[in-house]
């Protein structure tokens, strides 16, 4: 979605040390039992080293304007977050992200984003569902409480929804929510990584004006 709106985009796949390139997990018990699984078995630098080829393949593109942004669901949400330790991000979106307040992401299940929060150095969209068993009242605060602490920049939405509830398949799906949230990435989006209005070019001596 985000490419349609003229972004360059690069959707990094975060198990391919174990899965075949193109492998796509399935929305059923099977597909989260092996999600799971690889989710704790990975390294956590290999997390980190996948984000920071993303963004140094991202930067090397001549398309690329070099404002660097991320985004992720889930999973993905706290691989954002963890992407956004980058200096050079500027903006990064969290759709529930999961496993942050217990540091659970990676093998041993211990992670060091909590800790790390302070190394962020652009803006932060935070958004939660208040009925997402994954992520509870306590740990949403929890987290909160770290980035105030940190004296991050941040702006902090909670919305009526369940897990998963951006997910266009299965019952928890909002399409509604996702709509607006949705419209608020991009405005976000467009704030942080745009470069807004060009100024009007000047025709010189001799140039046809258009």
């Amino acid at each position: 979605m985000l490419a349609g709106h003229g972004y360059v985009v690069a959707v990094p796949e975060i198990y391919h040390e174990f899965e075949a390139a193109g492998t796509v997990l399935a929305y059923d018990q099977a597909g989260s039992d092996r999600g799971n699984a690889l989710k704790t078995t990975k390294e956590l630098a290999s997390y980190d080293a996948d984000a920071r080829a993303v963004l140094d393949h991202l930067a090397s593109r001549p398309d690329c304007t070099g404002r660097l942004g991320a985004v992720g669901i889930c999973i993905g949400g706290h691989l954002a977050f963890r992407t956004a330790m980058n200096h050079d991000v500027l903006g990064t979106v969290c759709f529930y992200a999961t496993d942050i307040h217990k540091g659970g992401l990676g093998k041993g299940m211990h992670d060091d984003s909590l800790e790390r929060a302070k190394d962020v150095n652009g803006e932060l969209l935070m958004i939660w569902g208040r009925q997402d068993p994954h992520i509870p009242l306590e740990g949403r605060m929890k987290v909160l409480a770290r980035l105030n602490e940190v004296n991050a920049k941040f702006t902090w939405h909670e919305v009526n929804g369940a897990h998963a509830f951006m997910r266009d398949e299965g019952t928890r799906y909002d399409p509604e929510l996702a709509l607006q949230l949705y419209g608020l990435a991009f405005g976000f989006f467009h704030r942080r990584l745009g470069y807004g209005d060009l100024p009007a070019q000047t025709a010189g001596a001799g140039e046809t004006r258009h």
